[in-house]
């Protein structure tokens, strides 16, 4: 009964996505297994100075620089207390939206005390999600 529920649950946020227009992905193809995922600093994280390091983590794909066209690569985005931008344009660059088009894999971000939101987005040689869009899970840390 879960797995038919998880099932209906995941074609109903497709439709809704589909009827208020928002486009699934960009051109760019991914392997649906493709894994992003934040190392480290771990949800629910309490981090006791406002700098402080983040480290990112991909399976199934490569990390190459923006600019560059290798199939089955891209470049990671660091998504800062925002939702997720539309993934089938460019993923804008400013406070929220942190480009990452060296292919760096890890960086130190300096937050203001209080409660934030991390994500990480994958994108292509343009900052175009892939399609599928690889996405992270969505995490929250404290900042004291």
């Amino acid at each position: 009964m879960k797995t038919i529920t998880a099932k209906f649950a995941a074609i109903f946020a497709l439709a809704a996505l589909t009827v208020c227009g928002a486009a699934m992905a960009g051109d760019s193809p991914a392997p649906k297994n493709a894994y992003l995922y934040i190392g480290w600093p771990n949800d629910g994280e309490v981090i006791y100075k406002g700098n402080f390091r983040v480290w990112f983590g991909l399976r199934k794909m490569g990390v190459s620089p923006a600019g560059i066209e290798k199939p089955m690569t891209g470049h990671h985005h660091l998504i800062i207390d925002s939702g997720l931008p539309p993934m089938d344009e460019e993923i804008p660059a400013d406070n929220n939206h942190v480009h990452f088009g060296k292919g760096q894999t890890e960086t130190r971000i300096t937050l203001t005390p209080g409660i934030h939101t991390l994500q990480l987005v994958l994108a292509d040689h343009n900052h175009v999600p892939h399609n599928p869009p690889v996405v992270s899970k969505k995490i929250t840390v404290t900042v004291k």
